[in-house]
């Protein structure tokens, strides 16, 4: 009875660990299956709609100086007095909505990276392409996966722990460069009166 009941107390470690362990990667296939079938409350569940969004405008501004975080207080405590009395500039008109659509989160989550912004539906079986995403870094509290496209650009996805088998994404790193103007479809003209 000693023997069966040390083998289930190992099991139940075993399996706890595993559990641990593989929550990151079930929380980032969840949003790839909910974003696919269109759950908005799945994804919502998922992902920290709020940080991700405050994540992406830096990235979409195209400054480089808006993603580095301001300098600290002991770093520069002139600009830091400074900052708190200045009014907040407008930040600039990026769309990072775009991305967040069940549509472009699929496509975020295949490896799209920036052509993401431009799915309005979810894409045609036959041209599905699942990549497995790698990881990049596995922290106790936070956990970083990148899915690579067909060019080598990587799209990294940072979740962060808030139960301990329960992970958001807090973070989206979209690849380098700009996504493609979209292009209007092309209206038809009018026929030329007689």
């Amino acid at each position: 009875m000693k023997k069966l009941f040390g083998n289930l107390v190992l099991l139940a470690v075993i399996v706890a660990a595993v559990s641990f362990f593989a929550a990151p990667g079930v929380a980032f296939f969840g949003i790839r299956s909910a974003a696919d079938s269109n759950d908005i409350s799945g994804l919502s569940r998922l992902i920290d709609f709020s940080a991700v969004r405050q994540s992406l405008r830096p990235q979409l501004s195209g400054n480089p100086a808006a993603m580095a975080p301001a300098p600290t207080f002991l770093e520069d405590p002139i600009g830091a007095v400074r900052r708190q009395f200045e009014p907040p500039t407008a930040a600039p008109a990026a769309d990072a909505d775009a991305y967040l659509t069940p549509a472009a989160l699929a496509g975020l989550t295949r490896g799209e990276g920036r052509y993401a912004s431009q799915r309005t539906a979810r894409p045609a079986p036959a041209s599905v392409r699942n990549p497995m995403p790698a990881p990049v870094f596995w922290g106790v509290n936070r956990v970083r996966m990148a899915v690579t496209d067909e060019g080598g650009s990587r799209t990294i996805f940072t979740f962060e722990r808030k139960g301990p088998f329960e992970w958001k994404l807090v973070h989206i790193g979209l690849p380098e460069g700009a996504a493609p103007a979209v292009v209007a479809p092309a209206v038809p003209a009018a026929p030329a009166p007689r």
